[in-house]
């Protein structure tokens, strides 16, 4: 198995077990979510699903919680057999799939045994007739009632989302871009945990708006998001798995469990956005000053028609939050990548060239790197450090997905309804230290960081 195959075996088997990982639980409590666990389906990364034992999620969490990530990582193994070999054995589970269409694939692998002598395995069968269109949820799905959530208590579960925002003068340029909101709202609370807007929506971004969400209100238990480009990515993932951070996505065509940031949405296009669009917008800096003013300001401190508090009080009623370790926080936003060391003990990465120990000489190895600056890159070969990549060879300095810097923002002009929320902030705010967020962690340099919650 290929080291990006082991890696993403271990994040699938990290989000299986994330909800049991907590120090909080007790003996019991972890007991009876291992056992729901073991009741549930998960998706594999080669796009089945499947269920597993309480002593296999036991292991894993054994093995999570004593060597991290890496002791996630699969051993080599030899599978049953193929179908493959047998093509006429497909219409045999096709029919046989057709005539019941519960029968589950262990059972049909089992009769292809007891009447042709062949062992196949369940997981090949399943494959195969999921891309026939022969899935046992095709041919008959039940109907779902869902019913309403609600995280117990702050900080359990976030819902992260992009909102189209409007067309904003792009920096040094004559033209404009739609700028993107990028949002994260506490379930429990309905606050909104922190908001931006971004010219570029791609997985920086996000990542950029949870590392200064966490800085500031604490680590979340549960990520739920859609399954965006932004969102659905192997460097969030990551992320996730390091910090501890169970992620969530939605299913396609599925919008159960997303309305609370549905509901927020709406009322930001009826609140700010509209107000914003009418003001007129000079910069991408100042509709993120503004929005900021209004979030805080307005935003989190309305009384919600459902829980009849303000986000904000309700928010607060669990904390403070636990500290998180900054050295953590600085390898959770590191991007990873494989790559196999050439016979001149090289490898490349976005067009530049790095020596390595030469050692490692036709090895797959793995890169870990702060986008932001390809000067360093970290070297680790199965999971333990190799040193670094001596960097020799120059085409870029900044990973291309990474959002573009913009500079200062042109000077506002005019006083409106959002120009007095801004005001208003900054008179409560008084000398308040603002954290610059643009310091902490993208240069590997990390503070420890402030989670009392912000009023």
């Amino acid at each position: 198995m290929e080291n990006d195959q082991q890696e993403a075996v271990a994040l699938h088997r990290f989000g299986v077990i994330a909800e049991a990982i907590s120090e909080q639980l007790g003996a019991i409590e972890r007991g009876s979510i291992v056992r729901a666990i073991s009741d549930r389906s998960h998706l594999h990364p080669d796009g089945d699903y499947r269920k597993y034992s309480r002593a296999t999620i036991d292991r894993w969490l054994s093995c999570y919680l004593k060597g991290g990530l890496v002791a996630l990582r699969p051993a080599l193994r030899s599978d049953a057999g193929s179908i493959r070999s047998h093509p006429e054995l497909y219409d045999v589970a096709a029919q046989l799939r057709l005539e019941l269409p519960s029968r589950s694939s262990m059972q049909i692998a089992q009769i292809i045994f007891h009447r042709h002598g062949v062992k196949v395995s369940d997981r090949t069968i399943r494959q195969q007739l999921a891309r026939g269109g022969l899935d046992r949820a095709s041919l008959g799905a039940s109907s779902k009632v869902y019913g309403r959530y609600e995280a117990d208590k702050a900080n359990d579960r976030w819902i992260t989302d992009v909102l189209v925002g409007p067309w904003t003068p792009y920096p040094k340029t004559e033209v404009s871009v739609r700028a993107k909101l990028f949002l994260i709202v506490d379930d429990h609370s309905r606050l909104l945990v922190d908001g931006r807007f971004y010219a570029h929506e791609n997985t920086r971004s996000c990542q950029e708006l949870l590392r200064r969400a966490i800085t500031h209100r604490g680590l979340p238990g549960t990520l739920y998001a859609d399954n965006g480009a932004p969102f659905a990515n192997s460097w969030l993932t990551r992320t996730c798995a390091v910090l501890g951070i169970r992620l969530i996505h939605s299913k396609p065509y599925s919008p159960e469990g997303r309305g609370k940031q549905e509901r927020l949405n709406r009322y930001i296009r009826e609140a700010f956005l509209s107000e914003a669009c009418h003001r007129g917008i000079e910069s991408l800096d100042e509709l993120n000053d503004l929005f900021s003013s209004w979030a805080d300001m307005v935003a989190n401190r309305r009384i919600h028609s459902e829980t009849k508090e303000s986000p904000i009080d309700r928010f607060v009623k669990d904390g403070p939050f636990k500290a998180v370790d900054p050295a953590k926080v600085v390898e959770a936003f590191k991007w990873s990548t494989t790559r196999k060391v050439t016979k001149t003990a090289t490898v490349s990465l976005e067009g530049n060239s790095y020596s390595v120990d030469p050692s490692l000489v036709n090895r797959r190895v793995e890169l870990r790197y702060v986008p932001e600056d390809l000067s360093r890159i970290d070297v680790y070969y199965e999971g333990r450090e190799a040193g670094l990549a001596q960097l020799f060879v120059t085409t870029r300095h900044v990973h291309r997905k990474v959002p573009q810097a913009l500079p200062p923002p042109f000077p506002s002009s005019g006083i409106d309804y959002l120009g007095l929320v801004a005001k208003a902030h900054e008179e409560e705010a008084g000398t308040r230290e603002k954290v610059d967020f643009s310091k902490i962690a993208m240069l590997g340099q990390v503070d420890e960081p402030n989670i009392e919650v912000m009023s």
